[in-house]
């Protein structure tokens, strides 16, 4: 099973910059999107042999989600059962025969961490979401998590230390993640690989310097470890400030 993460900044924008393409060439069995900024209305995306399913924010040109997949699923299910949570389309389930696949947006703890507590309180509640899923089928979590999570996954930490995506906060948050049974399935093969990174800035040529972060992941229930065959990042497709991310994992 092939699948990508997406991270797209606005899916109107990417389809402008050969996101059509990009999506043929990786053809994946599952393909998920993150900040896709549209309503399902504002778009007639093709593809063939593709399930849609699509998860807006209630807010215009902000957030959202969206899970292309050719087999279509038992269920699929938006957000996570918590309307405080569920207003900014951040999270598809769609449930297979073996597992969950979930995609992310996480929310961004934003300049001056003026929303780091909500996130705080995000994290938790997620977490309580993805351990239900667990507790029934293994989960395939997907998205753009906004965290970096150790030193290695970007280029510049201790000047970025206590700013969004890089606090201590957020970071202890994805550590707990992986302490309640999850496996992070690029590091897991990969684990001191250094300039590795999903997403640059758009300022001072960061993409062509590689001054980057890792934040986009494919995270997936420890019982999986010996399963996953590939996890792969491509900074070589453009398109949006963030790279698509794979996993190959064998299951049924």
């Amino acid at each position: 099973m092939k699948l990508i993460s997406w991270n797209v900044n606005g899916l109107r924008a990417a389809v402008t910059k050969g996101f059509m393409d990009s999506f043929n060439e990786l053809d994946a069995d599952v393909f998920c999107l993150q900040e896709t900024k549209l309503q399902p209305h504002q778009i007639e995306l093709e593809l063939p042999g593709y399930h849609q399913y699509w998860n807006s924010a209630v807010k215009k040109g902000y957030s959202g989600t969206a899970l292309f997949t050719k087999t279509e699923p038992i269920s699929v299910t938006y957000g996570i059962g918590i309307e405080e949570h569920d207003q900014e389309g951040r999270v598809i389930t769609a449930e297979y025969e073996h597992c969950y696949v979930v995609t992310c947006y996480t929310p961004n703890s934003q300049r001056g961490l003026a929303r780091l507590a909500y996130r705080m309180t995000w994290e938790d509640a997620f977490r309580n979401y993805l351990l239900e899923l667990d507790a029934k089928k293994p989960v395939i979590l997907c998205g753009d998590l906004n965290v970096a999570h150790e030193e290695i996954d970007l280029k510049n930490p201790k000047t970025n230390h206590k700013n969004a995506g890089f606090t201590d906060e957020e970071r202890s948050k994805m550590t707990e993640l992986l302490a309640a049974g999850f496996t992070d399935t690029f590091r897991h093969l990969y684990p001191d690989v250094t300039d590795a990174y999903s997403w640059w800035s758009y300022m001072g040529k960061a993409r062509d310097r590689n001054v980057g972060w890792r934040i986009d992941y494919f995270i997936t229930s420890k019982r999986l470890d010996n399963s996953i065959a590939e996890a792969k990042i491509h900074p070589q497709i453009f398109g949006s400030d963030h790279c698509p991310v794979e996993l190959d994992i064998a299951i049924d």
